[in-house]
C-alpha cells in the first residue's frame, strides 16, 4: 500500500515538473522565434531599422496588451516625468488613457486650454500636430503635447457621433488646478465642485463644507464630480469619509493575497447626514469612482448624470535597469458592494444627459445641475 502511494507520488511529481519544464522551453522557444523574427527585419524590411526603438515598441507592446494603463517609459520620459519643469513647458490640461493604440480622453480639467477648446471625455486623439498617433506608446503621445508655455497645438480628434474628423488648435498654458469650488445654490443648496484628488482637496473640502455648515438655511448638498479624472486613493477615501458614519469605503485585490487591502469610514458625517446628491459623467474616472459608488452602495447620495469612465484599477511605477520604469497595473479598486469598478464603471440611479459642456454653477447652462437643484427642492 505504502509503496502505491509512494508511486502515485512519484508519477504526480514527474508529471508537474515535466510540466513545467514544458512551458519553460516553450517560452525560450517563443523568445528565439522573436530573435529570428528581428533579425529577419534587420535584413530584409524596405528601410534600416533602429534596433533599439524596435525593442522599446516591443517591450511597450507587450505591457499594453495587459490593459491599457500598463505601459514602457524609457530612461529619457522617466527622467523628465521625476524632474520639476518649473513652468518651462506648458501644458493642455487633459487627462488621457490608451485604447486600442489611441490616446483617449478621460477627462478634460476645468478652466484649462483643453476644456475651453471643447475638448470632451471619450474624444480620441489620433493626430498631434502632423504625427499620428496610432503606434506611439501613451508617455511618447504625452511627451508630444507638452511644449513651451505659449505655444500653439493642433490635435486631430475623433469623436462618437461625429463623422468627420474634428481638428483644435489650441495654446499651451501653465496648468494651475484649484480643485475644489463651493457656492451656495438656491439659499439652501450646498454647492461643492471637486475637479481632482491631489492632496490638498480633503481639507479644501472640509474647510468649505463647514463654511456651509455654519449656514443654518442649508438642507442639502450637491457633490460635483463631473470631468473629474481622479487622483489620490488617500484623499478619496478621506472625503468618502466626510459623508458616511461607518461602513467599508473601497478595497484593493491584487495577485498576491498578503496585499490585499480594506478602508472604512469612521463616525462623523460632516453635513450631519443631510441629503445629498452625486453628479458624474463619463470623465468622471478612478477616485471619482470610488467616492461615488461608496456613497451610492451606502445609499447615501443619490447619483445623477452618465455612466461614470471605468478606471478601477492601480498603478506602480517600477524602476528598471536600464534608469527607465514600467507602469504596470498592480490591483483593482472594489466597491463595499464587491463589484469591480475596472472597465464598468459607476452607473447613475437617475441618468440625466449633458445638454451642454458649460459646468459653471449657472443653472440655466447646465442640465445636470438643474435638474439636480429641482430634485432637492422637489
Amino acid at each position: 500500500m505504502i509503496n502505491k502511494c509512494l508511486t502515485v507520488l512519484l508519477l504526480i511529481f514527474t508529471y508537474f515538473i515535466s510540466n513545467a519544464h514544458s512551458s519553460e522551453n516553450n517560452i525560450y522557444k517563443k523568445i528565439d522565434l522573436f530573435g529570428e523574427v528581428l533579425e529577419k527585419i534587420n535584413k530584409e524590411y524596405v528601410d534600416e531599422i533602429n534596433q533599439s526603438e524596435s525593442m522599446d515598441s516591443a517591450i511597450n507592446g507587450l505591457l499594453q496588451s495587459l490593459d491599457p494603463y500598463s505601459a514602457y517609459m524609457s530612461p529619457e520620459i522617466f527622467n523628465e516625468m521625476q524632474t520639476e519643469t518649473s513652468g518651462e513647458f506648458g501644458g493642455l490640461g487633459i487627462e488621457v488613457g490608451m485604447e486600442s493604440g489611441v490616446v483617449k480622453v478621460i477627462s478634460p480639467i476645468d478652466d484649462t486650454p483643453a476644456s475651453k477648446a471643447g475638448i470632451k471625455a471619450g474624444d480620441y486623439i489620433v493626430k498631434i500636430d502632423n504625427t499620428q498617433v496610432q503606434g506611439k506608446s501613451l508617455s511618447e503621445a504625452v511627451d508630444l503635447m507638452r511644449g513651451p508655455v505659449g505655444s500653439g497645438i493642433e490635435l486631430t480628434i475623433r469623436r462618437r457621433g461625429e463623422k468627420k474628423a474634428l481638428v483644435f488648435n489650441i495654446i499651451r498654458e501653465v496648468i494651475q488646478i484649484k480643485s475644489v469650488k463651493a457656492d451656495l445654490l438656491e439659499k439652501n443648496i450646498g454647492y461643492v465642485r471637486l475637479t481632482s484628488f491631489n492632496e490638498n482637496s480633503g481639507k479644501q473640502i472640509e474647510r468649505e463644507i463647514k463654511k456651509l455648515e455654519k449656514n443654518d438655511s442649508v438642507e442639502s448638498y450637491i457633490l460635483d464630480l463631473r470631468n473629474n479624472p481622479g487622483g489620490l486613493l488617500s484623499q478619496a477615501i478621506k472625503i468618502s469619509d466626510f459623508f458616511l458614519e461607518n461602513g467599508e469605503i473601497v478595497s484593493t485585490k491584487s495577485r498576491k493575497a498578503s496585499e490585499n487591502r480594506k478602508w472604512f469610514a469612521k463616525a462623523g458625517d460632516l453635513t450631519n447626514g443631510k441629503r445629498l446628491i452625486v453628479l458624474i459623467n463619463y470623465g468622471s474616472a478612478s477616485a471619482s469612482e470610488i467616492v461615488a459608488g461608496a456613497l451610492k452602495d451606502h445609499k447615501r447620495a443619490i447619483l445623477l448624470g452618465e455612466n461614470s469612465y471605468g478606471k478601477g484599477s492601480v498603478q506602480s511605477i517600477i524602476p528598471l535597469k536600464n534608469n527607465g520604469a514600467i507602469r504596470l497595473t498592480v490591483a483593482k479598486y472594489y466597491l463595499p458592494s464587491g463589484k469591480s469598478i475596472s472597465e464598468i464603471g459607476v452607473s447613475p440611479d437617475i441618468e440625466i444627459g449633458e445638454e451642454n459642456e458649460d459646468f459653471r454653477i449657472k443653472t440655466d447652462t447646465d442640465n445636470q445641475l438643474d435638474y439636480a437643484i429641482k430634485l432637492l427642492n422637489g
